[in-house]
């Protein structure tokens, strides 16, 4: 679940990032006392995510508008579903329509794409996470979005987990030292996680005795090897420039998780439409 008030911020930048002093087309041509109808309809097949964003939209204006929301988070539905209907004041419905399109297009696409990456997986054991790859401010609802499609998160934020990347490890002279630093902050409740981008660096991350140990930028048949390397003696993910097509083929390598950024910097808004109907003649 998203907090409300995470809804709420959200929303309200969009709305004031669009709307301004005002929505000058729309007072002009449309007349105050019009309502009518919006119905947001899947222009092709999709996940649903973001249908509280319809509601909030609404919500924040000055006069009542009705949401039904028809489709809720995680539906699978053709093209052509009617995913939520909006009625209320003409001018509100439309001064808030991009906003609403805008968040749930963006959230939609991403949870499509994840669902699709799962289902490449079916049948192994490896788990699909995203990353901290987030659109500034958005990150709590990017990151909804890819659980609505069936992916796990990673560690959420810096202060979460460790994860001992590669400029860590230079800046105090190898994993081993890296390690012990962390071990002596956090807690034993703490997941720490180092990052190797060669073979020859595994055998010294496991006798540091890491929880977890991350390939990066490996190509299949290394991370095949690094894999049997670790021989589950610590938990282990592959990252680094990996493409949804590619998440079955990575997998069969052996590795428990795959943590994908494409899900949340490169999903594209899906199409999504909002189709006009006037209730009162005008």
């Amino acid at each position: 679940m998203v907090p409300p008030w995470i809804w709420e911020r959200i929303v309200r930048g969009g709305l004031e990032e669009d709307l301004g002093a005002g929505d000058i087309t729309t007072t002009a041509i449309i007349p105050r006392d019009s309502t009518g109808t919006l119905r947001f309809k899947a222009r092709q097949p999709l996940v649903v995510a973001g249908m509280e964003a319809i509601r909030e939209t609404y919500r924040q204006f000055d006069q009542p508008v009705d949401v039904e929301v028809l489709q809720e988070d995680g539906a699978v539905v053709t093209a052509g579903t009617i995913l939520a209907i909006a009625r209320g004041p003409s001018r509100v419905l439309l001064s808030g329509e991009r906003v609403a399109l805008n968040i749930v297009q963006r959230l939609a696409g991403i949870a499509t794409v994840t669902h699709n990456a799962v289902e490449s997986l079916t049948g192994l054991d490896t788990i699909l996470l995203d990353t901290r790859k987030t659109t500034p401010g958005w990150r709590a609802v990017e990151r909804w979005a890819t659980r609505v499609g069936g992916a796990r998160n990673h560690r959420f934020d810096l202060n979460s987990a460790v994860l001992i990347k590669d400029n860590h490890i230079a800046a105090v002279g190898g994993i081993t030292s890296a390690i012990e630093a962390v071990r002596k902050i956090v807690g034993p409740t703490v997941f720490v996680e180092v990052e190797v981008d060669r073979l020859d660096q595994i055998g010294e991350a496991l006798d540091a005795k890491p929880d977890g140990i991350l390939f990066d930028n490996m190509d299949v048949d290394t991370l095949r090897k690094a894999v049997r390397l670790v021989d589950g003696r610590a938990f282990t993910e592959a990252s680094g420039g990996i493409h949804p097509s590619q998440v079955r083929q990575v997998a069969e390598t052996g590795v428990n998780a795959i943590s994908l950024g494409w899900l949340t910097h490169s999903a594209q808004a899906i199409d999504i439409g909002a189709d006009w109907e006037s209730t009162d003649g005008h």
